[in-house]
């Protein structure tokens, strides 16, 4: 187990973040990662191939990020235990791993479309929420970006921090990179379309087994965070979680955003639009009020002590591993 590693990660992630001016020079983690897919869809993925032959070359693009995110994962958590004393090289590494984490970008983000909304009106909302969204936002209402952005928030608290965390906490730096390298893989090629889905379909496979203990970890999170944010409730998140996380298209990003929509007592979900096609959803929750950019805020505040919550549990299981 590395769970001190995940530990440093996640306190120096949520304190300093990932640099503007080292994303500026160097890029991100991820930025490198998309490269890597970039070109084998780019040489690989041709619609002249039968559908087999796609899927054999996805699963090819896969393994082959897998194979490079393990080796060099496994290559830097040697150089540094070869070079500096342990808890040295745990603190370089664990300012590396930060890296895969994005607790205060995810905060900058989203609270972004709440500031857009509450100062410069709906049209600036659109923008900002469509930095983080794939749906179609032109025709999004006040309450259709609010809702937009809260889904973001709860998915992503899932996949962006929740997941990277307890890959690392299992399995350490390699661990963590491979899941980043699976889920990057999922965002960019795991989609329904006639171009990837059968050579995305081993991404989007994989993408949903790597999810499945993080997302339902994410839900518990932000249930019992909501114990401690005024004016929401636990028991009405549990039990929306518990009736609604199913109602998603996807086997893990109900988990959170029910728990999301049930603390907050506000409907999440629901139609949408992706490049002009609506998409009939299910709604989640309850609550026939319009969303605003006041629930975004409501929303960021129990984000904010989920995370807490994280860190809290990893620093307990820590001091029990060090103890033992």
């Amino acid at each position: 187990m590395f769970v001190g590693l995940a530990l440093l990660a996640a306190v120096i992630e949520a304190v300093a973040g990932y640099p503007d001016g080292l994303f500026r020079r160097i890029g991100h983690p991820v930025t490198w990662i998309a490269r890597v897919i970039t070109w084998g869809d780019a040489r690989w993925n041709s619609q002249r191939e039968s559908g087999l032959r796609q899927r054999l070359l996805g699963v090819v693009l896969l393994l082959l990020l897998l194979g490079i995110s393990l080796f060099v994962g496994c290559a830097i958590s040697r150089v540094l235990a070869l070079l500096l004393p342990p808890l040295a090289a745990l603190v370089v590494c664990a300012v590396l791993a930060s890296a895969l984490v994005a607790q205060r970008s995810l905060d900058t983000h989203v609270a972004a479309v709440a500031d857009a909304l509450e100062r410069r009106g709906v049209e600036a909302g659109r923008a900002a929420v469509a930095m983080i969204v794939g749906r179609d936002t032109a025709p999004l209402d006040e309450a259709g970006v609010a809702r937009a952005a809260i889904e973001s928030l709860a998915e992503s608290f899932s996949d962006g921090i929740v997941a990277p965390l307890f890959w690392m906490a299992v399995a350490g730096l390699p661990g963590a990179i491979a899941y980043k390298a699976i889920n990057t893989a999922d965002s960019m090629i795991g989609h329904k379309t006639e171009r990837h889905l059968a050579f995305g379909w081993a991404a989007a496979r994989t993408d949903d087994l790597v999810n499945l203990p993080a997302s339902r970890l994410a839900a518990l999170w932000l249930v019992l965070a909501a114990l401690w944010v005024p004016g929401l409730s636990a028991r009405r998140a549990l039990v929306t979680t518990w009736r609604d996380a199913g109602k998603h298209d996807s086997p893990n990003a109900g988990w959170p955003e029910a728990a999301m929509a049930g603390a907050l007592g506000v409907p999440l979900m629901g139609p949408r639009a992706y490049e002009g096609e609506v998409v009939a959803a299910a709604w989640m929750g309850e609550g026939g009020r319009a969303t605003t950019a006041r629930d975004i805020r409501t929303a960021l505040a129990l984000y904010r002590t989920a995370c807490g919550l994280q860190i809290g549990v990893l620093a307990v299981l820590a001091a029990l591993i060090w103890l033992s």
